[in-house]
């Protein structure tokens, strides 16, 4: 029990310390003029088109939010736990310092006695180290506060600033994180559950420690209606209130990781270090639901595939206690190595048989797995299996939710798989995916993977020849070539046609349907290659990926996915070449925008082909959507006003497909980074026109067919369009022994000597002889680094 002479010689200690800190400590302190207008570390945020968060990139999770913006019962929460009489004094609760002071000097645990202000004095500028001289100078930083800034200016910094775990600074990031909702909407108990954390984020956590998160915040609560914020009513309201905490691993925004990732690295290299802290929002072309749309479509390609492959085993073993308890964290520990995968979910199995699989996820929930969802992993349920993939109690596998509902094992693919969709009008990339997963390859297929387009290349050569005087009705013999050493300058080269067949003369827009190879090569040869290297570029194609042999009329040189929509969008619009583009607009954190970007016009500036050219282009494009190897397009999609193309490469190491709607063009490829066969059977229309169909169903959901306008220069006879001074039988009318008597309209360009050209359409290796070729008639595919070592910086694809 103190005295009163005791308690006298304490304060008078205590005022004489403080008289002393004024008088010497107060000219050193900081300056905290800026806190007038305060500026946090804001991070950057990218958005769609919509204004849907895509991305965020910075140290702390923040929104700065006005005071004026934040809801009252926010506020009240705060001041109900941490400072009811915030409003009222000075800054400082002498009594309470008072306290903590005694209890300092009677070396007993230390107590706190920090009001609002002085929390954001700590914050801001002291550590939270709990020594006497540090509480003296956080109320000196306390009264120059109060003298500088207003209550609510003061009480702003604090609900903008505090830390709140999970990344989160401030209540309305905190807000988001744990409730994936913004703060302008949160109820009582969800701003209760908020208030709670400063005090200690980790220990109150709502998602790591929900019971003593609840605990505090049934008390914060009750602290609120015995300070008159809310109704007895209320106050039972709100505790009856079950709240949806977002888990760690839940998604809550679009899969856009490789749209954010680009824009990125677009704002550093214009911002440097200052883009992750001024709070910049970034505004993209991404169209919401254009992306999750290509995301799902590509991932289920892709999953579609992995059920066809062999079952490689589980990706772990691990010793299961028989206790229960035990065998929780056991499952914890496991798994906290092998995280979800989106909807490629990992689990441990308990029990195992050739017709029942038991397998229990992170969140304890029991899966039982019977019938066709054990179809994938067969192999590790037989009895003769190796130790490998042997599934058995204590395997990591993967498993899969199906489309009735019920379960089965899976396993995370090896193939990757590229998506992007442009609007050909302006260029506008409206859905982009790099890869199945940004976390497990942060790689960016669609900018970075310069891979063999196959025959997706094929209309590019056709659309040179329509110059060249082609018409689609011009006869050209599918009968087999034959090049031999003194003509290729290395060895003899004999291509051949997929199906390995051969089908005499037939039309052009046949042909091209058919994808048929002895067509395109004789077409390239009559075109000339040089002239059709000069052709390609206007595409938007690099000359240098394309040398001017015959085998890049089988799509031998080298492209990137965003390359080839592109250039489809060229066929799309009418023949005008656009950049793709993606950043529209740029904003500081209060809303004013600093950069706005706007697409040029189509204007004849921008014209890569004639109208007529991209006209009948269509026109052929449209037969291989209708009757050709892109025949379920049309099919599925019911709308004649679908164009495009597949591709399969050497030995279907890369598959294709690239098409458009004239609102918008995608293309979609699939392959392994490190290059190899997907499978005999494997085709750019089985593997990746499913996909752009089911892309595509969404992206034209409500969108009017678009009836195709004849431009000037062409003229239909019988059902086909011609250029019109071709359209009297003129121009090349057959070519390959396609009729007895041949039309020489045009200069044959004499062959040029592949000179040891390969599948990759490099010269330097000599040309295969007949055993070495492919089903697509190229020379193998040479061993070629795992893609990525040959990129092109992503910033270049939207220089102008």
């Amino acid at each position: 029990m103190w005295t009163g002479g005791a308690l006298l010689a304490v304060i008078v200690s205590v005022a004489t310390i403080v008289g002393v800190a004024l008088a010497v400590a107060y000219p050193n302190l900081p300056d905290i003029s800026e806190l007038s207008d305060y500026r946090p570390k804001l991070p950057l945020r990218v958005f769609s088109a919509e204004g849907v968060l895509i991305g965020e990139f910075g140290e702390e999770r923040r929104n700065l939010t006005p005071i004026a913006e934040i809801p009252q019962v926010m506020k009240d929460a705060v001041l109900a736990i941490e400072d009811t009489r915030f409003y009222s004094h000075g800054g400082v609760d002498y009594r309470g310092l008072l306290r903590a002071a005694v209890a300092n000097l009677g070396r007993v645990k230390s107590q706190g006695a920090s009001t609002i202000t002085m929390q954001v004095a700590r914050n801001v500028y002291l550590s939270s180290e709990k020594t006497f001289t540090r509480k003296l100078y956080e109320v000196l930083l306390t009264m120059k506060l109060e003298h500088l800034l207003t209550k609510d200016q003061i009480l702003e910094i604090y609900m903008n600033q505090i830390f709140l775990g999970n990344r989160s600074y401030g209540f309305s990031a905190a807000s988001e994180a744990y409730f994936g909702k913004p703060m302008k909407d949160i109820t009582i108990a969800e701003a209760a559950m908020l208030a709670g954390l400063p005090k200690a984020p980790s220990a109150y956590n709502p998602i790591s420690n929900p019971k003593r998160a609840r605990a505090r915040q049934l008390y914060i609560i009750q602290r609120m209606e015995e300070n008159g914020y809310i109704t007895a009513a209320q106050a039972a309201a709100a505790k009856q209130q079950e709240l949806k905490i977002r888990s760690g691993g839940e998604v809550l925004r679009v899969h856009g990781d490789y749209v954010a990732e680009t824009v990125r690295q677009l704002v550093y290299a214009q911002y440097g270090d200052e883009a992750y802290t001024r709070g910049l929002n970034v505004f993209t072309t991404v169209k919401l639901s254009h992306q999750e749309a290509a995301y799902k479509a590509l991932r289920k390609g892709i999953m579609d595939y992995e059920r066809r492959q062999i079952y490689r085993g589980p990706e772990q073993f691990v010793d299961l206690p028989a206790d229960p308890k035990e065998l929780d964290d056991a499952v914890d520990d496991a798994l906290a190595e092998h995280p979800d995968n989106g909807d490629v979910m990992s689990a441990v199995v308990l029990e195992a048989s050739p017709r029942r699989v038991v397998a229990v996820r992170q969140t304890g929930e029991e899966l039982e797995i019977t019938g066709e969802g054990l179809r994938p992993a067969q192999p590790g349920l037989s009895a003769k299996a190796p130790p490998k993939i042997k599934l058995r109690r204590g395997a990591v596998i993967r498993v899969l939710k199906t489309p009735k509902n019920t379960w089965e094992i899976t396993q995370l693919p090896e193939v990757e798989g590229a998506f992007v969709a442009l609007d050909p009008r302006d260029g506008g990339i409206l859905a982009m995916i790099g890869g199945f997963d940004f976390n497990k390859n942060k790689f960016n297929h669609v900018t970075q993977a310069w891979r063999q387009p196959g025959s997706a290349f094929k209309p590019f050569i056709y659309s040179a020849a329509l110059e060249k005087g082609f018409t689609p009705s011009t006869m050209v013999n599918d009968s087999p070539l034959f090049f031999d050493a003194g003509v290729t300058g290395g060895q003899p080269w004999e291509p051949k046609n997929y199906d390995g067949k051969f089908e005499g003369p037939m039309q052009l827009h046949t042909a091209l349907a058919k994808s048929k190879n002895m067509v395109s090569i004789r077409i390239l040869e009559a075109v000339g290659p040089h002239n059709a290297q000069d052709w390609v570029l206007r595409f938007g194609f690099d000359a240098e990926k394309h040398p001017p042999y015959l085998p890049m009329a089988l799509g031998a040189g080298s492209v990137t996915p965003m390359q080839m929509a592109t250039a489809y969008s060229v066929f799309a619009n009418g023949g005008y070449r656009v950049n793709p583009w993606l950043v529209t607009r740029i904003t500081d954190h209060k809303g004013r925008t600093l950069v706005e970007s706007q697409p040029p016009l189509l204007n004849e500036s921008a014209r890569a082909i004639d109208a007529r050219n991209a006209f009948i282009m269509n026109r052929l494009l449209q037969e291989i959507t209708r009757s050709g190897t892109a025949a379920k397009a049309q099919a599925s999609l019911k709308r004649p006003d679908v164009y495009g193309k597949t591709g399969t490469t050497n030995d279907a190491i890369d598959t294709w497909f690239a098409g458009f709607q004239p609102t918008v063009a995608a293309v979609v490829w699939m392959g392994y980074d490190t290059p190899r066969s997907l499978g005999d059977r494997e085709t750019g229309g089985g593997l990746s026109l499913p996909v752009w169909i089911s892309f595509m169903e969404t992206a034209l959901k409500g969108v009017p067919v678009a009836e195709p306008t004849a431009p000037d220069g062409v003229i239909n006879v019988a059902g086909e369009w011609y250029y019109q001074e071709y359209s009297n039988g003129a121009g090349i009318t057959s070519l390959g022994g396609a009729a007895p008597t041949e039309p020489a309209l045009v200069p044959l360009t004499p062959l040029t000597p592949l000179g040891g050209s390969t599948g990759e359409g490099t010269p330097g290796t000599p040309a295969t002889d007949r055993s070495l070729l492919n089903s697509d008639g190229l020379p193998p595919t040479p061993s070629r680094p795992p893609a990525g070592e040959e990129r092109r910086s992503i910033l270049d694809l939207f220089r102008n």
